[in-house]
């Protein structure tokens, strides 16, 4: 019975366990090669197999091919030859029914394709063609009968989407179905002669590892049975109490220095360790983030995290103190600004005050952008110290701190922060009880809202001001500079009332005397209208009675009135293409008119002037030359009275 229960392994030392499960491990690995040979044997089927999936596929590409060829040289008969009914069959059969069947098996061999790109190609190669017959059947609607190769109209469009995308885009069909094939057909020979060689060392190695197995196996269990059975027990007892939750106690045991003995001596390390690490934890939880803990190596993963968790812990503790801080501050400041935005000097007292004790500053001052004298234009605006903390105040009252002067100045003029931790010496002193030191740092911000400065506020202590100091300092300075500008549109908003009011009462005075101007100004428009009727009736009797022509400086004429072209006997059109040299009778009459209109500007004479008829018809003539400011001729005015009957 006791034998049969050690057979079992209900009652088998640890010796026997490692030899029974090397022994184990020897079976599973030769029942493994044996599997395995087997596989390669499947494989090699599995490799018959994909060639007919593949072979299928090429032959039913060649098919695909074969009818796209056959489609392209139809379709090109159709348009070029006049093809016969049997042939326009044999397209429509092609188009409709043979490609839906190779269609068909041709995905149906795709699905089982590893290569996705080749069944998106596939894909494209399906739309493309179907798009082709689209075409192709409006060529065959298009050019039905015989009747329709009479029509240019329809042959012509036929033959350009013939050219330019039946045949184009079924060469790209084609080329598309070439590499699929040539991808087929490489895949089938390399899959081929991969497989049965990597089977064949498979074999090989295989057997071996089952026979290096077995050897390796018995002595090494021979040999290292006997000797862990010891640490084994303790790396048990360990990683149970650890497994509960446990720290086991250091009990100091001595291994031997092998591989068991270093596992034991590792798992004793580990405890003390893993007690160190926790008693770093606890420090962590209770919110101890300056406590130390060295990892044990650049890889210990769980003292490594516990140093990131304690330094983001502590990152996060500042940031949330800092946050407050300034959240804080601003509420203060906003209630501070909101109850005194009246008086502007109380106004700047309580800023500057509360800022310096806020920030944890020794002195500060507010200077103040003075407004612009509208009297002085000449005049540059200027800051003056409208209020500070500890600064020696009598050395700025009356001083004026123009744009661009000093630090204060320039930060005005580059609406930008000035912090210096290297100050210069007696640039200002921090007094005290106790005497006067100079400053680490100062901070001089510009009160500026919708790019407009409004003044600055400066700064001073023997600490250095944190990013987060200086950001409060701005964020709280644009709120000051909205309240100052506040407080001065108030106060400009009064003076501007009360210099309206004087406004109007100035207006009422002179209301009386605009209306007066007023009642002068519609006399004056009422002789200008007068006139400009006149004129106009002057303009009316002179167009109705005489022949008015312009020209320009060299005598083309540009415009004429409807009475000369009655007169003349042309149409206006044609006159504008005529030189007034032409209407004149006499060559001689014309150079004289010319001669004086150059010499004195002006010429008058009895004239005769011919109409498009050839008849003389006489004129009492005058003409003016028209100059401009630069005393050049612009054109010349004639101006002719008819004064007798025709003459022949």
């Amino acid at each position: 019975m006791s034998r049969a229960r050690k057979i079992l392994g209900l009652n088998l030392s640890i010796r026997q366990k490692i030899i029974g499960g090397f022994l184990s491990i020897i079976l599973i690995f030769n029942i493994n090669g044996i599997f395995s040979v087997i596989s390669i044997s499947s494989s090699e089927q599995v490799l018959d197999r994909s060639s007919e999936v593949i072979y299928p596929s090429i032959e039913e590409i060649q098919n695909l091919r074969l009818l796209i060829t056959s489609t392209q040289m139809y379709i090109t008969n159709w348009v070029y030859n006049h093809i016969t009914p049997d042939d326009k069959s044999n397209l429509k059969r092609l188009q409709d029914f043979e490609y839906t069947a190779i269609k068909d098996r041709l995905i149906q061999a795709a699905n089982e394709w590893e290569n996705e790109a080749q069944r998106k190609t596939l894909d494209t190669i399906f739309v493309t063609f179907e798009r082709i017959k689209k075409e192709q059947k409006r060529i065959m609607n298009d050019l039905a009968d015989y009747e329709a190769y009479e029509n240019k109209r329809l042959i012509l469009p036929a033959e350009e989407r013939l050219n330019t995308y039946i045949l184009p885009t079924s060469r790209n069909v084609l080329a598309k179905l070439d590499r699929i094939y040539r991808q087929k057909q490489k895949e089938t020979q390399e899959a081929r002669t991969e497989l049965k060689s990597s089977f064949t060392w498979l074999k090989i190695i295989t057997i071996g590892l089952g026979v290096v197995l077995i050897v390796v196996g018995l002595i090494a269990a021979l040999l290292i049975s006997g000797q862990i059975v010891r640490p084994i027990k303790y790396i048990n007892e360990v990683f149970v109490k650890l497994g509960s939750g446990e720290l086991p106690e250091d009990k100091h045991f001595a291994f031997e220095d092998d591989e068991i003995g270093q596992m034991a001596a590792s798992a004793d390390r580990l405890v003390n360790n893993l007690r160190s690490t926790s008693l770093f934890a606890e420090n962590i939880g209770k919110g101890n983030y300056q406590a130390s803990y060295e990892p044990l190596s650049e890889k210990d993963v769980l003292g490594n995290a516990l140093l990131n968790m304690r330094d983001n812990l502590s990152r996060v503790a500042e940031e949330d103190r800092r946050r407050n801080w300034q959240n804080e501050g601003l509420a203060k400041f906003s209630e501070l600004l909101r109850t005194n935005n009246n008086d502007i000097e109380q106004l700047s007292d309580n800023i500057i005050s509360n800022l310096v004790k806020y920030i944890r500053a020794n002195q500060g001052g507010l200077f103040i952008v003075s407004e612009k004298d509208k009297t002085n234009d000449q005049e540059d605006q200027y800051m003056m110290l409208a209020s500070c903390y500890a600064w020696d105040k009598k050395k700025y009252l009356e001083q004026k701190v123009y744009r661009g002067e000093g630090l204060s100045g320039q930060a005005w003029l580059e609406q930008h922060t000035i912090y210096l931790t290297e100050v210069p010496q007696e640039y200002v002193m921090i007094t005290s009880g106790l005497g006067e030191a100079n400053p680490n740092s100062i901070l001089i911000v510009p009160l500026k809202v919708n790019e407009e400065v409004y003044g600055v506020v400066e700064l001073a202590s023997f600490n250095t001001f944190q990013p987060y100091e200086i950001e409060f300092v701005e964020k709280v300075a644009e709120s000051i500079a909205s309240a100052i500008a506040s407080v001065k549109i108030s106060e400009r908003t009064k003076a501007l009332l009360e210099e309206s009011t004087i406004i109007t009462q100035q207006m009422r005075s002179k209301e009386e005397e605009v209306k007066a101007k007023e009642r002068e100004v519609k006399q004056t428009k009422e002789e200008i209208s007068k006139s400009k009727r006149s004129n106009r009736d002057r303009d009316a009797l002179l167009n109705a009675t005489s022949l008015i022509i312009e020209t320009d400086e060299q005598y083309r004429i540009s415009h004429v009135n409807p009475l000369t072209a009655l007169k003349l006997q042309y149409e206006q059109e044609e006159l504008l293409q005529l030189n007034i040299e032409t209407l004149f009778e006499s060559y001689n009459t014309f150079d004289k008119a010319r001669n004086s209109l150059q010499n004195i500007q002006k010429w008058a004479d009895f004239v005769y002037l011919k109409d498009k008829q050839g008849q003389r018809l006489r004129f009492k003539a005058s003409a003016t030359a028209v100059v401009n400011e630069q005393k050049q001729v612009e054109k010349y005015l004639f101006l002719l009275h008819d004064i007798g009957e025709v003459e022949l």
